[in-house]
């Protein structure tokens, strides 16, 4: 009986500023990834440094460390000593957050405990959940990914519900 393994989101590290040629050898293996970049006027760069994130099976993932194929460490959670796995959901937002965030967001220094727990009901981010942020009269949602890094994104107040 051959099995389908399910597939992950799992966080991995890199050395500094190799972030784009990990992206790269990830494409040439096929194995679905995200690597948050910033489009600065001469270049782009990692919007995380040392950080990236692919979705594969466990094996796999495994494997690509292993073989040496490409050169990443992967995080582990502390609580259960595997890899760090990330939510589709959560992963989910926080790409749409990023991808939305270039002129106007971006990611933010330091998680926020002020603030409602809300949904984006319209526009290209229907469907986020994060909290709301209201700095210089502009209203962003503000998301986070493994409880340590956060981006917000400019969001209509109109486009926002309460959740809970």
């Amino acid at each position: 009986m051959n099995r389908v393994q399910e597939t992950y989101w799992y966080a991995a590290r890199t050395r500094y500023g190799q972030e784009l040629k990990v992206r790269d050898l990830l494409a040439i293996e096929q194995v679905e990834h995200f690597v948050p970049v910033t489009s600065g006027s001469k270049r782009r760069k990692a919007a995380l440094p040392c950080l990236v994130f692919l979705k594969t099976t466990k094996a796999e993932a495994l494997d690509l460390a292993n073989t040496g194929r490409v050169p990443i460490r992967y995080m582990v959670d502390c609580a259960t000593h595997t890899l760090l796995v990330v939510p589709d959901k959560q992963m989910d937002d926080f790409r749409r957050v990023m991808d939305c965030s270039i002129e106007e967001g971006g990611l933010v220094d330091q998680p926020l405990s002020l603030g409602e727990r809300v949904r984006v009901t319209k526009g290209a981010l229907r469907g986020v959940e994060g909290h709301v942020l209201e700095l210089l009269g502009r209203t962003y949602v503000v998301v986070g990914l493994l409880g340590c890094i956060w981006a917000k994104a400019k969001v209509p107040r109109a486009y926002l519900e309460k959740v809970g």
